[in-house]
């Protein structure tokens, strides 16, 4: 088959031992990023396998229907940036393993440096020696604290678990259903969102972006925080109303944030305007990018070609397609 990838910035996955699962098949990889149709069009016309690395680029209708030859599209997790009703229509399989039961923990890593970098300003510390000064203040330490994990799944946990070994009182707020499995699990659970939100200092998002979930953080919600509150997003922008990251952090409440995620991606404007703020912490979407994870979800996303290839398609997330699948 004529695979593609897409965005592999750093020429990283033939370098993974599971690239391996991809001999005998005509593999073309590009490095760089591109999201305009007429261009992907063309660099995809004699695709017959996509390979996405995660929401990079977007699959939508005005492409999808310019690639004839487009037979699967295989990547892992949600799928927000993929037109799937039009991958249906066209008879194009989507595969995507959704990793219910594995948490990433790359991203719960990420999330504790973060918590860590925001709490100890650790990024103003490092700008204040670089430029020839010392000491830019005074940080704070984590244990004592309370830690607000909002959305109980599988990274959740694991953060709530690090926070409690590093002596933080944990408090869970997330939907009902949730909310009963964290108390069964003996965490302490909020009275109502507004109550958590005022009473957190550090405040860390864990959910999938979804319909229910999309400005599920409003902001009202970020009003509520304290002025010495952190709050930290390593999942995805949209779980927070637009905008309202920016205006909450110039306003002060909360007083900082770290985010590994934001609502145009890949963010390259050096004068967008949260960039320009020194009290937010950034970092390029780079929760899931390590050498170990990108092994674990390509081996998965590469598998997904391979029972495709032998005729049995996995993980397909539009099963209508299978009746009338290009090449079926």
């Amino acid at each position: 088959m004529r695979i593609t990838i897409l965005d592999d910035y750093f020429d990283t996955l033939r370098t993974l031992s599971c690239f391996s699962m991809l001999d005998g098949h005509d593999v073309t990889i590009h490095n760089d990023h591109v999201q305009d149709v007429d261009a992907l069009a063309e660099r995809l016309k004699d695709t017959e396998a996509l390979v996405l690395i995660r929401e990079r680029t977007k699959i939508r209708t005005p492409l999808l229907e310019r690639l004839p030859n487009l037979r699967l599209i295989s990547q892992r997790s949600v799928y927000p940036h993929i037109d799937v009703e039009t991958c249906t229509k066209l008879g194009i399989i989507v595969s995507s393993d959704m990793h219910a039961d594995s948490p990433s923990h790359p991203t719960v890593e990420l999330t504790w440096a973060l918590i860590l970098a925001g709490m100890r300003r650790l990024p103003q510390q490092m700008a204040s020696l670089k430029a020839g000064n010392w000491q830019l203040g005074v940080g704070h330490t984590v244990r004592g604290k309370t830690l607000g994990i909002y959305g109980y799944g599988r990274i959740g946990i694991r953060v709530a678990e690090i926070g409690k070994a590093f002596g933080m009182r944990v408090l869970v707020w997330a939907r009902e259903e949730s909310r009963a499995r964290a108390e069964a699990d003996g965490w302490e659970t909020a009275p109502s969102k507004e109550a958590f939100f005022e009473t957190c200092d550090v405040l860390s998002l864990h959910m999938r972006l979804k319909d229910a979930t999309q400005g599920i953080v409003t902001a009202g919600d970020l009003a509520r925080m304290k002025p010495g509150a952190l709050l930290v997003n390593t999942s995805r922008a949209g779980l927070v109303a637009p905008g309202a990251l920016l205006e909450a952090l110039r306003a002060g409440r909360p007083g900082m944030a770290a985010v590994d995620v934001y609502e145009h991606e890949p963010l390259r404007d050096p004068s967008d305007p949260l960039l320009q703020l020194d009290n937010l912490i950034c970092t390029p979407h780079i929760g899931y990018v390590t050498h170990e994870e990108y092994e674990i979800q390509f081996t998965d996303i590469f598998g997904q070609i391979v029972s495709y290839a032998a005729g049995q398609p996995i993980n397909v997330v539009n099963p209508d397609v299978l009746e009338r699948a290009r090449g079926a």
